[in-house]
C-alpha cells in the first residue's frame, strides 16, 4: 500500500434545501455492490444510533439521512479539530431495475446496510432453448 492509499479523505459538508433542522451535515462515504438479486449500499455514519436514521423513498429518490446525537459533544472544548461533527444526508436515485416494496436496511456500529432488491423483471435467467 502507498501512503496515498491510507491517507484519510476529508469530509464533504453538503448543502441541503430541506433546513429546519440545524448543524452541518456531511456526505457520508458509501461503497454499492450488485450481486444477481439485488444492490448493496453500505454507508459509514459514524456516531448515528439506529434511532437517528431517517431512509426516504419519494418517486425514484432515495434519501438517507443520519443525525448524532449532540449531547455526548456538548461542553467540550477542543484544543484541535480534524474530524467534524455533524449529521449524514445522501441521496440516490433508483432505477426501474428495484424493487421498492422490498428495500431494507439496518444499522450497526455505524454502518449503514441498506437491500435494494432488483424486481423480478430485472434478475438476470437463463432462457431455454427448446427446438422446433
Amino acid at each position: 500500500m502507498t501512503d496515498k492509499e491510507l491517507e484519510a479523505k476529508p469530509k464533504q459538508k453538503v448543502e441541503r434545501h430541506e433546513t429546519t433542522r440545524p448543524g452541518a451535515f456531511f456526505q457520508p462515504a458509501v461503497d454499492i455492490f450488485e450481486t444477481p438479486e439485488e444492490l448493496t449500499l453500505v454507508a459509514d455514519m459514524p456516531g448515528v444510533p439506529p434511532d437517528g436514521v431517517d431512509i426516504d423513498l419519494e418517486g425514484d429518490e432515495l434519501s438517507i439521512e443520519g443525525r448524532v446525537k449532540a449531547e455526548g459533544y456538548e461542553g467540550l472544548k477542543p484544543l484541535y479539530v480534524e474530524y467534524g461533527v455533524g449529521g449524514y444526508y445522501r441521496r440516490f436515485t433508483l432505477g426501474e431495475m428495484i424493487d421498492r416494496e422490498a428495500i431494507k436496511a439496518q444499522l450497526r456500529n455505524g454502518v449503514l446496510v441498506v437491500k435494494l432488491p432488483k424486481a423480478e423483471r430485472a434478475r438476470a435467467r437463463r432462457i431455454t432453448v427448446e427446438a422446433a
